[in-house]
């Protein structure tokens, strides 16, 4: 489900999350937004709990819109930590899209095993 953000909410739910948040800015008038939506749908399903999915409507946020230069619609923003970590846009189509959210995910999983792995290495020679 992607939970809706304001410029009122942004802040507390986005920029203060302790998991990183894929930012969909859309719109009701972009064609593009409504086709690519059940691909996002089913990237935050396969993601779980790992990364939040976020709408904003760029039309009626225009201050989130100008704060991170939206040059079109959609554009996608993964934010962990209140940090811009990738920005998404002028992708195509479907496939476009799919591979970069392809990309986020692999890329974001390496990141949680290699934390693990060293989180554990090193509980591991301490215990020694």
């Amino acid at each position: 489900m992607v939970f809706s953000v304001s410029e009122r909410t942004f802040n507390q739910e986005v920029l203060a999350s302790p998991v990183p948040v894929l930012v969909y800015f859309e719109a009701p008038w972009c064609a593009l937004c409504r086709v690519i939506h059940p691909l996002l749908l089913q990237f935050q399903a396969q993601c779980g709990d790992e990364i939040k999915l976020a709408g904003v409507n760029a039309d009626q946020n225009f201050k989130l819109s100008n704060t991170y230069r939206l040059k079109s619609l959609p554009t996608l923003l993964l934010i962990e930590k209140g940090i811009v970590k990738q920005r998404l846009e002028g992708f195509c189509g479907r496939d476009d899209l799919r591979q970069a959210l392809e990309a986020i995910q692999f890329t974001y999983n390496i990141t949680n095993k290699t934390d693990t792995g060293i989180k554990t290495a090193e509980l591991e020679y301490n215990n020694v």
